[in-house]
């Protein structure tokens, strides 16, 4: 009976969603501790933690934002290609406010408030003009760089206001972007988990039509969904801008909306839409950030970075998926011994 049991728990653990992102992330940690033994030490320097795993959670956080936000809108079978765009004019804004001496709460307003704005804008074009969703955040991801080009003059702009830095340099014994993404995240999984909201968004994403006919205003939904997209990128521009203390329209959030899809992805949440999983989605986000910073350890040149991530979140991406789980069952079946007992009583 208890090995019953203990099969049973191997078996629920197998099947979960985050088994195997959250197994690639430890088997990624693993060989970064292999190739690097100190690699997953941490020291205490001046009343802060300093470590590598503390610099990819620091890291790692603007990336779990727009995750977040990139998981809802993709569960809704739609997807936000704007993100990074978004960061940018967020990052240009907040950047302005406090080289023309504004304060920092107003500067974080405004960067907040782009973001709710250009998240207006997406949810407006895709769930009430009809625009496809790619198609619709297409048009900020190609504009976007260019108005933030426009608020910054074409130049970088540059700042040394201690406050405002501290959002993205700080510590309160871990870095100060690292509880600013776990709030965010408890207050996600509140809202979606804790109300019928998540509920809504997997009907919309496993047939929007029948939806329509439950009495679920399907739109509303979809539009809030993209304003939470949006916000969520502007709060990730603060980080961003605060951390390099500039504003670089064309550099800030480059190819990070690529990263929260594959995160998400990753997750284990469907491109088609339905289920969702917040938690996979956070252990997603830490799993690129460290393969990014394995990459980079590893002296990869730049350009073939983004190469060698889409290699192995392919390899990740099939080892999770249903078909190949299937393949090793058939082939578990098949090697499996006869019981000559079970075959004389049958």
């Amino acid at each position: 009976m208890e090995n019953r049991k203990e099969i049973n728990i191997f078996h629920k653990m197998y099947n979960a969603k985050i088994f195997w992102p959250l197994t690639s992330l430890i088997i990624l940690l693993l060989f970064n501790f292999i190739m690097t033994p100190s690699f997953l030490s941490i020291s205490m320097k001046d009343g802060h933690l300093f470590g590598n795993t503390i610099d990819i959670l620091n890291r790692a956080a603007p990336l779990i934002l727009i995750s977040l936000g990139m998981t809802l809108v993709i569960a809704t079978q739609g997807i936000d290609i704007s993100v990074g765009s978004i960061i940018a004019i967020s990052a240009a804004l907040s950047a302005t406010v406090i080289v023309d001496g504004g304060s920092v709460p107003l500067a974080v307003a405004v960067g907040i408030i782009s973001g709710l704005a250009c998240g207006i804008w997406n949810g407006f074009l895709v769930s009430y003009i009809g625009v496809q969703p790619m198609v619709g955040t297409l048009i900020l991801y190609i504009v976007g760089r260019g108005i933030a080009q426009l608020i910054t003059g074409g130049q970088i702009l540059t700042f040394n206001n201690k406050d405002f830095i501290f959002i993205g340099t700080g510590y309160i014994l871990l870095p100060v972007a690292i509880f600013i993404a776990l709030i965010v995240a408890l207050i996600m999984y509140v809202l979606i988990r804790r109300t019928a909201l998540g509920l809504f968004i997997e009907s919309i994403g496993v047939n929007n039509n029948s939806c329509k006919f439950a009495g679920i205003q399907s739109r509303k939904v979809v539009f809030s969904l993209y304003v939470i997209c949006g916000v969520l990128a502007g709060i990730a521009g603060i980080i961003l801008c605060s951390n390099i203390k500039s504003a670089d329209a064309n550099n800030v959030g480059l190819w990070l909306e690529l990263d929260a899809i594959l995160a998400t992805v990753i997750g284990g949440t469907s491109m088609s839409g339905g289920r969702f999983y917040l938690s996979g989605t956070v252990v997603g986000a830490l799993f690129i950030q460290t393969l990014t910073t394995t990459i980079y350890s590893l002296g990869v040149a730049p350009e073939i970075t983004l190469v060698v991530k889409a290699i192995v979140v392919i390899v990740v991406c099939i080892i999770q998926s249903p078909e190949f789980r299937k393949m090793l069952k058939v082939k578990k079946t098949a090697k499996a011994p006869v019981n000559e007992k079970e075959v004389i009583r049958a």
